[in-house]
Protein backbone atom coordinates (compact mmCIF):
# COMPACT_ATOMS: atom_id res chain seq x y z
CA UNK A 1 0.00 0.00 0.00
CA UNK A 2 0.76 3.78 -0.52
CA UNK A 3 2.73 5.45 2.05
CA UNK A 4 0.77 7.80 4.71
CA UNK A 5 2.34 10.50 4.59
CA UNK A 6 2.32 9.89 0.42
CA UNK A 7 -0.84 12.91 0.03
CA UNK A 8 1.65 15.15 2.01
CA UNK A 9 4.41 14.96 -0.54
CA UNK A 10 2.40 15.64 -3.28
CA UNK A 11 0.51 18.95 -2.16
CA UNK A 12 3.90 20.05 -0.88
CA UNK A 13 5.38 19.35 -4.58
CA UNK A 14 2.32 21.34 -5.72
CA UNK A 15 2.77 23.96 -3.36
CA UNK A 16 6.39 24.68 -3.98
CA UNK A 17 5.86 24.48 -8.00
CA UNK A 18 2.71 26.88 -8.15
CA UNK A 19 5.30 29.34 -5.43
CA UNK A 20 7.88 28.93 -8.08
CA UNK A 21 5.60 29.64 -10.97
CA UNK A 22 4.32 32.61 -9.14
CA UNK A 23 7.82 34.27 -8.13
CA UNK A 24 8.77 34.10 -12.18
CA UNK A 25 5.43 35.78 -12.87
CA UNK A 26 6.39 38.45 -10.38
CA UNK A 27 10.07 38.84 -12.50
CA UNK A 28 8.12 39.49 -15.37
CA UNK A 29 5.60 41.79 -14.15
CA UNK A 30 8.76 43.63 -12.54
CA UNK A 31 10.46 43.85 -15.96
CA UNK A 32 7.75 44.54 -18.04
CA UNK A 33 9.76 47.86 -19.31
CA UNK A 34 13.35 46.16 -19.22
CA UNK A 35 15.34 46.97 -22.39
CA UNK A 36 15.74 43.56 -24.27
CA UNK A 37 13.81 41.80 -21.02
CA UNK A 38 12.86 38.26 -22.58
CA UNK A 39 9.62 36.76 -20.93
CA UNK A 40 10.13 33.26 -18.78
CA UNK A 41 7.70 30.39 -18.18
CA UNK A 42 7.68 27.58 -15.76
CA UNK A 43 7.77 24.80 -17.60
CA UNK A 44 5.67 22.31 -15.06
CA UNK A 45 6.99 18.39 -15.30
CA UNK A 46 5.00 15.47 -13.67
CA UNK A 47 7.16 13.85 -11.20
CA UNK A 48 7.94 9.78 -11.08
CA UNK A 49 5.09 7.74 -10.32
CA UNK A 50 4.92 5.34 -7.38
CA UNK A 51 6.23 2.44 -7.20
CA UNK A 52 8.43 2.78 -9.60
CA UNK A 53 8.71 -0.61 -11.89
CA UNK A 54 10.87 -3.08 -9.58
CA UNK A 55 10.79 -6.75 -8.24
CA UNK A 56 10.07 -5.87 -4.15
CA UNK A 57 7.20 -3.09 -5.39
CA UNK A 58 4.65 -3.32 -3.87
CA UNK A 59 1.13 -5.06 -4.48
CA UNK A 60 -1.22 -2.59 -5.51
CA UNK A 61 -3.54 -1.50 -8.77
CA UNK A 62 -1.47 0.45 -10.92
CA UNK A 63 0.84 3.17 -9.76
CA UNK A 64 -0.15 6.52 -8.03
CA UNK A 65 1.10 9.72 -9.26
CA UNK A 66 3.35 11.56 -6.96
CA UNK A 67 3.19 15.20 -7.95
CA UNK A 68 4.27 18.06 -9.97
CA UNK A 69 7.55 19.75 -10.03
CA UNK A 70 8.94 22.74 -11.74
CA UNK A 71 11.34 21.16 -14.63
CA UNK A 72 13.19 24.04 -16.17
CA UNK A 73 12.77 28.42 -16.19
CA UNK A 74 13.23 29.11 -20.14
CA UNK A 75 13.18 32.41 -21.84
CA UNK A 76 10.32 32.91 -24.42
CA UNK A 77 12.30 33.15 -27.51
CA UNK A 78 12.09 32.31 -31.55
CA UNK A 79 15.92 32.22 -32.59
CA UNK A 80 14.82 33.03 -36.21
CA UNK A 81 13.52 36.05 -35.28
CA UNK A 82 16.23 37.46 -33.41
CA UNK A 83 18.32 35.86 -36.45
CA UNK A 84 16.03 38.29 -38.86
CA UNK A 85 15.90 41.26 -36.90
CA UNK A 86 19.53 41.09 -36.92
CA UNK A 87 20.08 40.98 -40.61
CA UNK A 88 16.97 43.50 -40.78
CA UNK A 89 18.57 46.16 -38.26
CA UNK A 90 22.01 46.18 -40.36
CA UNK A 91 20.23 47.25 -43.53
CA UNK A 92 18.61 49.79 -41.54
CA UNK A 93 21.64 51.20 -40.08
CA UNK A 94 23.38 51.53 -43.26
CA UNK A 95 20.20 53.03 -45.24
CA UNK A 96 19.93 55.43 -42.33
CA UNK A 97 23.28 56.23 -42.40
CA UNK A 98 23.28 56.81 -46.01
CA UNK A 99 20.23 59.38 -46.00
CA UNK A 100 21.17 61.08 -43.61
CA UNK A 101 24.52 61.76 -45.39
CA UNK A 102 23.33 62.78 -48.46
CA UNK A 103 20.01 64.60 -46.91
CA UNK A 104 23.28 66.73 -45.41
CA UNK A 105 25.20 66.95 -48.71
CA UNK A 106 21.61 68.24 -50.07
CA UNK A 107 21.57 70.79 -47.44
CA UNK A 108 24.94 71.60 -48.23
CA UNK A 109 24.19 72.34 -52.08
CA UNK A 110 21.29 74.11 -51.47
CA UNK A 111 19.79 73.68 -54.91
CA UNK A 112 17.38 75.22 -56.38
CA UNK A 113 17.28 78.26 -54.15
CA UNK A 114 18.18 81.63 -54.65
CA UNK A 115 21.55 81.43 -52.52
CA UNK A 116 22.59 78.25 -54.21
CA UNK A 117 25.29 77.85 -57.06
CA UNK A 118 23.28 78.13 -59.87
CA UNK A 119 21.58 81.18 -58.87
CA UNK A 120 24.70 82.83 -58.52
CA UNK A 121 26.41 82.01 -61.48
CA UNK A 122 22.99 83.57 -63.15
CA UNK A 123 23.28 86.69 -61.54
CA UNK A 124 26.96 86.78 -63.06
CA UNK A 125 26.00 85.55 -66.22
CA UNK A 126 23.29 88.64 -66.48
CA UNK A 127 25.81 91.18 -65.45
CA UNK A 128 28.18 89.95 -68.08
CA UNK A 129 25.14 90.61 -70.53
CA UNK A 130 24.50 93.92 -68.87
CA UNK A 131 28.38 94.61 -69.50
CA UNK A 132 28.15 94.20 -73.18
CA UNK A 133 25.38 96.76 -73.14
CA UNK A 134 27.62 99.50 -71.89
CA UNK A 135 31.19 97.92 -71.95
CA UNK A 136 32.84 101.26 -70.82
CA UNK A 137 30.30 101.95 -67.97
CA UNK A 138 32.51 101.62 -64.74
CA UNK A 139 29.08 100.33 -62.22
CA UNK A 140 28.76 97.78 -64.79
CA UNK A 141 32.05 96.66 -64.85
CA UNK A 142 32.22 96.50 -60.54
CA UNK A 143 29.45 94.77 -60.92
CA UNK A 144 30.94 92.13 -62.98
CA UNK A 145 33.60 92.09 -60.76
CA UNK A 146 31.55 91.75 -57.41
CA UNK A 147 29.30 88.73 -59.12
CA UNK A 148 32.37 87.19 -60.40
CA UNK A 149 34.12 87.36 -57.31
CA UNK A 150 30.50 85.79 -55.35
CA UNK A 151 30.85 82.66 -57.81
CA UNK A 152 34.44 81.85 -56.60
CA UNK A 153 33.34 82.26 -52.83
CA UNK A 154 30.59 79.96 -53.35
CA UNK A 155 32.74 77.29 -55.24
CA UNK A 156 35.16 77.60 -51.98
CA UNK A 157 32.00 77.65 -49.52
CA UNK A 158 30.73 74.58 -51.13
CA UNK A 159 33.61 72.96 -51.34
CA UNK A 160 35.13 74.25 -47.86
CA UNK A 161 31.78 72.49 -46.39
CA UNK A 162 32.15 69.55 -48.26
CA UNK A 163 35.54 68.59 -46.92
CA UNK A 164 34.52 69.80 -43.32
CA UNK A 165 31.64 67.10 -43.69
CA UNK A 166 33.97 64.35 -44.58
CA UNK A 167 35.89 65.16 -41.41
CA UNK A 168 33.08 64.84 -38.98
CA UNK A 169 32.04 61.70 -40.73
CA UNK A 170 35.37 60.20 -40.35
CA UNK A 171 35.16 61.83 -36.53
CA UNK A 172 31.80 59.70 -36.54
CA UNK A 173 32.96 56.50 -38.14
CA UNK A 174 36.02 56.51 -35.32
CA UNK A 175 33.38 56.79 -32.58
CA UNK A 176 31.44 53.72 -34.48
CA UNK A 177 34.23 51.68 -34.51
CA UNK A 178 34.78 52.27 -30.50
CA UNK A 179 31.30 51.42 -30.35
CA UNK A 180 31.96 47.85 -31.89
CA UNK A 181 34.65 47.38 -30.08
CA UNK A 182 33.00 48.07 -26.94
CA UNK A 183 30.49 46.11 -27.66
CA UNK A 184 32.15 43.43 -28.70
CA UNK A 185 34.09 43.11 -25.12
CA UNK A 186 30.86 43.29 -23.43
CA UNK A 187 29.73 40.85 -25.25
CA UNK A 188 32.82 38.18 -24.43
CA UNK A 189 32.36 39.41 -20.89
CA UNK A 190 28.85 38.33 -20.66
CA UNK A 191 29.66 34.93 -22.85
CA UNK A 192 32.40 34.24 -20.19
CA UNK A 193 30.27 35.06 -17.18
CA UNK A 194 27.75 32.62 -19.25
CA UNK A 195 30.42 29.69 -19.36
CA UNK A 196 30.95 29.91 -15.05
CA UNK A 197 27.11 29.47 -14.38
CA UNK A 198 26.25 26.83 -16.95
CA UNK A 199 28.45 23.87 -15.80
CA UNK A 200 26.27 23.91 -12.29
CA UNK A 201 22.94 22.76 -14.08
CA UNK A 202 21.37 26.24 -13.99
CA UNK A 203 20.28 28.38 -17.13
CA UNK A 204 21.43 32.03 -17.20
CA UNK A 205 18.61 33.82 -18.63
CA UNK A 206 18.97 36.64 -17.94
CA UNK A 207 23.09 36.71 -18.93
CA UNK A 208 21.00 35.14 -22.06
CA UNK A 209 18.96 38.77 -22.25
CA UNK A 210 22.05 40.89 -21.76
CA UNK A 211 24.09 39.29 -24.24
CA UNK A 212 20.71 39.45 -26.85
CA UNK A 213 20.92 43.28 -26.29
CA UNK A 214 23.99 43.81 -27.04
CA UNK A 215 24.20 41.78 -30.39
CA UNK A 216 21.07 43.41 -31.46
CA UNK A 217 22.97 46.92 -30.75
CA UNK A 218 25.99 45.58 -32.44
CA UNK A 219 23.96 44.53 -35.30
CA UNK A 220 23.09 47.94 -36.24
CA UNK A 221 26.99 48.84 -36.84
CA UNK A 222 27.40 45.46 -38.99
CA UNK A 223 25.64 42.69 -40.64
CA UNK A 224 26.81 39.38 -38.09
CA UNK A 225 26.30 35.81 -37.71
CA UNK A 226 25.95 34.18 -34.29
CA UNK A 227 26.95 30.90 -33.90
CA UNK A 228 26.00 28.83 -30.19
CA UNK A 229 28.71 26.18 -28.91
CA UNK A 230 27.23 23.10 -27.18
CA UNK A 231 27.36 23.52 -23.13
CA UNK A 232 28.95 21.08 -21.30
CA UNK A 233 27.66 17.54 -20.40
CA UNK A 234 26.81 18.95 -16.72
CA UNK A 235 24.42 21.81 -18.25
CA UNK A 236 20.69 22.00 -18.10
CA UNK A 237 19.34 20.88 -21.72
CA UNK A 238 18.37 24.27 -22.43
CA UNK A 239 22.10 25.76 -21.69
CA UNK A 240 22.89 27.76 -24.82
CA UNK A 241 26.79 27.64 -24.63
CA UNK A 242 28.94 30.55 -25.40
CA UNK A 243 28.28 32.67 -28.81
CA UNK A 244 30.68 33.68 -31.57
CA UNK A 245 30.70 36.29 -34.14
CA UNK A 246 31.45 36.54 -37.27
CA UNK A 247 31.01 39.87 -39.38
CA UNK A 248 29.28 38.71 -42.85
CA UNK A 249 28.43 40.23 -46.13
CA UNK A 250 24.96 42.07 -46.75
CA UNK A 251 23.77 38.39 -48.11
CA UNK A 252 24.82 36.84 -45.04
CA UNK A 253 27.57 34.67 -46.38
CA UNK A 254 31.14 34.53 -44.71
CA UNK A 255 33.82 37.40 -45.79
CA UNK A 256 37.08 35.97 -47.26
CA UNK A 257 38.72 35.56 -45.64
CA UNK A 258 36.33 34.91 -42.97
CA UNK A 259 36.24 38.17 -40.33
CA UNK A 260 35.74 36.69 -36.57
CA UNK A 261 34.94 39.30 -34.34
CA UNK A 262 34.15 36.83 -31.11
CA UNK A 263 36.07 33.88 -30.68
CA UNK A 264 34.35 31.65 -28.22
CA UNK A 265 37.09 29.52 -28.34
CA UNK A 266 39.38 31.55 -27.09
CA UNK A 267 37.27 34.37 -24.94
CA UNK A 268 39.55 36.91 -27.39
CA UNK A 269 38.13 39.53 -29.50
CA UNK A 270 39.72 40.97 -32.54
CA UNK A 271 39.00 44.84 -32.63
CA UNK A 272 38.29 46.70 -35.58
CA UNK A 273 40.07 49.42 -37.55
CA UNK A 274 39.75 51.53 -39.99
CA UNK A 275 42.99 52.54 -41.88
CA UNK A 276 42.85 56.23 -43.65
CA UNK A 277 45.22 57.05 -46.51
CA UNK A 278 48.16 59.25 -45.36
CA UNK A 279 45.79 60.40 -42.77
CA UNK A 280 43.42 61.98 -44.81
CA UNK A 281 39.13 61.53 -45.09
CA UNK A 282 40.05 58.53 -47.55
CA UNK A 283 39.27 55.16 -46.07
CA UNK A 284 41.76 52.58 -47.50
CA UNK A 285 41.04 49.30 -45.30
CA UNK A 286 39.00 47.63 -42.37
CA UNK A 287 41.51 45.46 -40.12
CA UNK A 288 40.35 43.02 -37.60
CA UNK A 289 42.66 41.96 -34.96
CA UNK A 290 46.54 40.98 -36.17
CA UNK A 291 45.25 40.42 -39.59
CA UNK A 292 45.40 41.53 -43.24
CA UNK A 293 42.91 44.57 -43.55
CA UNK A 294 40.43 44.41 -46.14
CA UNK A 295 39.47 46.69 -48.90
CA UNK A 296 36.57 48.92 -48.53
CA UNK A 297 35.23 46.91 -51.47
CA UNK A 298 35.87 43.90 -50.26
CA UNK A 299 34.60 44.46 -46.38
CA UNK A 300 30.87 44.15 -47.92
CA UNK A 301 29.21 44.35 -44.91
CA UNK A 302 26.35 46.22 -44.50
CA UNK A 303 25.88 48.37 -41.06
CA UNK A 304 26.51 51.75 -40.29
CA UNK A 305 30.00 51.41 -40.47
CA UNK A 306 29.78 50.65 -44.01
CA UNK A 307 27.45 53.34 -44.80
CA UNK A 308 29.72 56.28 -43.21
CA UNK A 309 32.38 54.91 -45.08
CA UNK A 310 31.17 55.08 -48.33
CA UNK A 311 29.12 58.77 -47.50
CA UNK A 312 32.87 59.87 -46.62
CA UNK A 313 35.23 58.50 -48.71
CA UNK A 314 37.15 55.59 -49.64
CA UNK A 315 40.08 54.48 -51.99
CA UNK A 316 39.83 52.06 -54.89
CA UNK A 317 42.09 51.30 -57.33
CA UNK A 318 44.02 54.77 -55.95
CA UNK A 319 41.73 57.02 -56.41
CA UNK A 320 39.36 58.31 -54.01
CA UNK A 321 35.47 57.43 -53.98
CA UNK A 322 32.74 58.09 -52.11
CA UNK A 323 29.17 60.23 -52.17
CA UNK A 324 31.02 63.24 -51.04
CA UNK A 325 34.23 62.82 -52.46
CA UNK A 326 32.48 61.99 -56.09
CA UNK A 327 30.64 65.89 -55.27
CA UNK A 328 34.18 67.14 -54.48
CA UNK A 329 35.49 65.91 -57.82
CA UNK A 330 33.06 67.22 -59.88
CA UNK A 331 33.22 70.77 -57.83
CA UNK A 332 36.52 70.83 -59.05
CA UNK A 333 35.76 69.14 -62.28
CA UNK A 334 33.39 72.16 -62.79
CA UNK A 335 35.32 74.95 -61.70
CA UNK A 336 38.71 73.72 -63.87
CA UNK A 337 36.45 73.77 -67.23
CA UNK A 338 34.72 76.83 -66.08
CA UNK A 339 37.72 79.25 -65.26
CA UNK A 340 39.67 77.81 -68.31
CA UNK A 341 37.27 78.51 -70.56
CA UNK A 342 35.91 82.09 -68.99
CA UNK A 343 39.81 83.00 -69.36
CA UNK A 344 40.38 81.78 -72.78
CA UNK A 345 37.59 83.68 -74.06
CA UNK A 346 38.30 86.61 -72.00
CA UNK A 347 42.31 86.65 -73.39
CA UNK A 348 40.57 87.10 -77.30
CA UNK A 349 38.98 90.39 -75.82
CA UNK A 350 40.34 93.70 -75.72
CA UNK A 351 40.09 95.54 -71.76
CA UNK A 352 40.24 99.51 -71.59
CA UNK A 353 43.96 99.56 -70.64
CA UNK A 354 44.91 97.26 -73.47
CA UNK A 355 47.21 99.30 -76.00
CA UNK A 356 47.85 99.00 -79.66
CA UNK A 357 45.46 95.40 -79.75
CA UNK A 358 47.64 93.43 -78.05
CA UNK A 359 45.50 90.48 -76.17
CA UNK A 360 48.87 89.25 -73.88
CA UNK A 361 47.96 92.68 -72.21
CA UNK A 362 44.72 91.10 -70.84
CA UNK A 363 44.92 89.18 -67.43
CA UNK A 364 42.95 86.11 -67.04
CA UNK A 365 39.72 86.75 -65.09
CA UNK A 366 40.28 83.91 -62.82
CA UNK A 367 43.32 82.54 -60.60
CA UNK A 368 43.40 79.24 -61.16
CA UNK A 369 46.96 78.76 -59.22
CA UNK A 370 48.40 76.68 -62.02
CA UNK A 371 49.64 78.06 -65.22
CA UNK A 372 49.34 75.53 -68.01
CA UNK A 373 47.12 72.48 -66.88
CA UNK A 374 47.33 70.23 -69.60
CA UNK A 375 43.70 69.97 -71.27
CA UNK A 376 40.86 67.69 -69.60
CA UNK A 377 43.22 67.72 -66.53
CA UNK A 378 41.22 68.86 -63.09
CA UNK A 379 43.04 71.09 -61.26
CA UNK A 380 42.71 69.04 -58.06
CA UNK A 381 40.60 71.15 -54.60
CA UNK A 382 40.38 74.38 -57.40
CA UNK A 383 36.89 74.40 -56.24
CA UNK A 384 38.09 75.27 -52.82
CA UNK A 385 40.90 77.74 -53.77
CA UNK A 386 39.31 79.67 -56.84
CA UNK A 387 39.61 83.62 -57.21
CA UNK A 388 39.43 86.23 -59.47
CA UNK A 389 42.72 87.72 -60.55
CA UNK A 390 44.80 90.16 -58.38
CA UNK A 391 44.32 92.64 -61.83
CA UNK A 392 40.62 91.97 -62.09
CA UNK A 393 40.48 92.62 -58.63
CA UNK A 394 42.46 95.80 -58.21
CA UNK A 395 40.99 97.35 -61.77
CA UNK A 396 37.88 96.54 -63.00
CA UNK A 397 39.10 98.33 -66.50
CA UNK A 398 41.50 95.33 -67.10
CA UNK A 399 38.00 93.36 -67.77
CA UNK A 400 38.09 92.26 -71.58
CA UNK A 401 34.56 93.28 -72.61
CA UNK A 402 35.36 94.59 -76.21
CA UNK A 403 36.23 92.35 -79.17
CA UNK A 404 39.86 92.83 -79.91
CA UNK A 405 40.91 96.72 -81.74
CA UNK A 406 36.76 97.19 -81.45
CA UNK A 407 36.82 98.97 -78.32
CA UNK A 408 33.19 99.71 -77.02
CA UNK A 409 31.15 97.41 -79.33
CA UNK A 410 31.04 94.56 -76.25
CA UNK A 411 31.03 91.61 -78.02
CA UNK A 412 34.13 89.96 -76.10
CA UNK A 413 31.18 90.31 -72.82
CA UNK A 414 28.40 88.69 -74.95
CA UNK A 415 30.71 86.14 -75.60
CA UNK A 416 32.01 85.58 -71.91
CA UNK A 417 28.44 85.34 -70.74
CA UNK A 418 27.56 82.24 -73.49
CA UNK A 419 30.35 80.27 -71.45
CA UNK A 420 27.83 78.70 -69.35
CA UNK A 421 26.18 77.50 -72.82
CA UNK A 422 29.17 76.14 -74.93
CA UNK A 423 30.21 72.58 -75.32
CA UNK A 424 33.13 71.76 -73.27
CA UNK A 425 34.24 68.47 -74.04
CA UNK A 426 37.75 67.75 -72.26
CA UNK A 427 36.06 68.74 -68.60
CA UNK A 428 31.90 68.04 -69.44
CA UNK A 429 31.86 65.50 -71.87
CA UNK A 430 30.62 65.81 -75.59
CA UNK A 431 28.46 68.49 -76.58
CA UNK A 432 27.93 68.99 -72.71
CA UNK A 433 27.46 72.52 -71.53
CA UNK A 434 28.97 73.93 -67.81
CA UNK A 435 25.33 74.37 -66.99
CA UNK A 436 23.96 71.46 -68.12
CA UNK A 437 26.90 69.12 -66.47
CA UNK A 438 25.81 71.17 -63.02
CA UNK A 439 22.13 70.33 -63.84
CA UNK A 440 23.17 66.63 -64.26
CA UNK A 441 25.28 66.53 -60.59
CA UNK A 442 22.49 67.98 -59.12
CA UNK A 443 19.81 65.70 -60.54
CA UNK A 444 22.44 62.61 -59.48
CA UNK A 445 22.49 64.00 -56.13
CA UNK A 446 18.79 64.51 -55.96
CA UNK A 447 18.41 60.92 -57.07
CA UNK A 448 20.60 59.30 -54.77
CA UNK A 449 18.93 60.71 -51.88
CA UNK A 450 15.51 60.23 -52.76
CA UNK A 451 16.36 56.77 -53.13
CA UNK A 452 18.71 56.57 -49.94
CA UNK A 453 15.30 57.95 -47.99
CA UNK A 454 12.58 55.34 -49.76
CA UNK A 455 15.19 52.00 -48.92
CA UNK A 456 16.04 53.58 -45.27
CA UNK A 457 11.98 53.54 -45.14
CA UNK A 458 11.38 50.73 -46.74
CA UNK A 459 14.54 48.92 -44.40
CA UNK A 460 12.81 50.50 -41.27
CA UNK A 461 9.32 49.29 -41.86
CA UNK A 462 11.02 45.74 -42.15
CA UNK A 463 13.03 46.10 -39.03
CA UNK A 464 10.27 47.42 -37.57
CA UNK A 465 7.57 44.50 -38.57
CA UNK A 466 10.17 42.06 -37.27
CA UNK A 467 10.64 43.22 -34.28
CA UNK A 468 6.85 43.50 -33.43
CA UNK A 469 6.77 39.64 -34.33
CA UNK A 470 9.43 38.93 -32.19
CA UNK A 471 7.93 41.50 -29.01
CA UNK A 472 4.48 39.31 -29.86
CA UNK A 473 5.85 36.01 -28.52
CA UNK A 474 8.73 37.81 -26.50
CA UNK A 475 7.68 40.35 -24.67
CA UNK A 476 5.66 40.33 -21.39
CA UNK A 477 2.17 40.54 -21.33
CA UNK A 478 1.02 42.32 -18.02
CA UNK A 479 -2.49 41.30 -18.58
CA UNK A 480 -1.47 37.55 -19.69
CA UNK A 481 0.60 37.75 -16.78
CA UNK A 482 -1.82 39.33 -14.37
CA UNK A 483 -4.09 36.20 -15.35
CA UNK A 484 -1.59 33.57 -14.69
CA UNK A 485 -1.11 35.40 -11.57
CA UNK A 486 -4.17 34.39 -10.77
CA UNK A 487 -4.64 31.05 -11.99
CA UNK A 488 -1.08 30.21 -10.28
CA UNK A 489 -2.58 31.96 -6.84
CA UNK A 490 -5.63 29.33 -7.28
CA UNK A 491 -3.35 26.18 -7.64
CA UNK A 492 -1.34 27.55 -4.59
CA UNK A 493 -4.59 27.86 -2.78
CA UNK A 494 -5.56 24.46 -3.82
CA UNK A 495 -2.75 22.79 -3.04
CA UNK A 496 -2.48 24.43 0.53
CA UNK A 497 -5.67 23.41 1.16
CA UNK A 498 -5.07 19.60 0.15
CA UNK A 499 -2.22 20.05 2.82
CA UNK A 500 -4.75 21.15 5.07
CA UNK A 501 -6.90 18.00 3.98
CA UNK A 502 -3.94 15.48 4.64
CA UNK A 503 -3.42 16.63 7.96
CA UNK A 504 -6.75 16.36 9.08
CA UNK A 505 -6.76 12.38 7.44
CA UNK A 506 -4.05 11.79 9.38
CA UNK A 507 -5.04 13.66 12.80
CA UNK A 508 -7.91 11.70 12.45
CA UNK A 509 -5.82 8.40 12.35
CA UNK A 510 -2.93 9.39 15.14
CA UNK A 511 -5.33 10.76 17.78
CA UNK A 512 -8.73 10.02 16.90
CA UNK A 513 -8.62 6.33 15.91
CA UNK A 514 -8.89 3.88 19.41
CA UNK A 515 -10.90 6.38 21.99
CA UNK A 516 -14.62 4.95 21.29
CA UNK A 517 -15.75 3.57 24.70
CA UNK A 518 -13.08 5.26 26.54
Amino acid sequence: MGSTFHGLEVAKRGLFTQQSALYTTGHNIANANTDGYTRQRVNFEQTGPYPPASRNRPEIPGQVGSGVQAGSIERVRVGYLDFQYRGENSKAGYYDTRSSALGRLEAVMNEPSDDGLARTMDRFWESLQDLSVNPEDSGARSVVRQRGEAVAETFNYLSNTLQAQQKDIKRETGVTVKEINSLANQVNRVNQQIAEVEPHGMVPNDLYDERDRLLDQLSQHVNIDVKYEDAPSSADPLAMGKASVTIVDRDGKPLQPEAVLIDRATNTVNRIDVQYENGGPHASGIQLGDADAYSVEDFSSQGKLKGLIESGGYMQDGEPKGTYQQMLTDLDRMATGFALSFNEVHKRGESLNTVSGDSAEVPNFFDIGVANPATGEVVEGLAGTLKISNEIRADGDHIAAAALNQSGNGENALALSEVQNNANGDYFGEETSMNSYYESMIGTMAVETQEAERMSRNAGTLKASVNEQRQSVSSVSLDEEMSNMIKFQHAYNAAARNITVVDEMLDKIINQMGRVGR
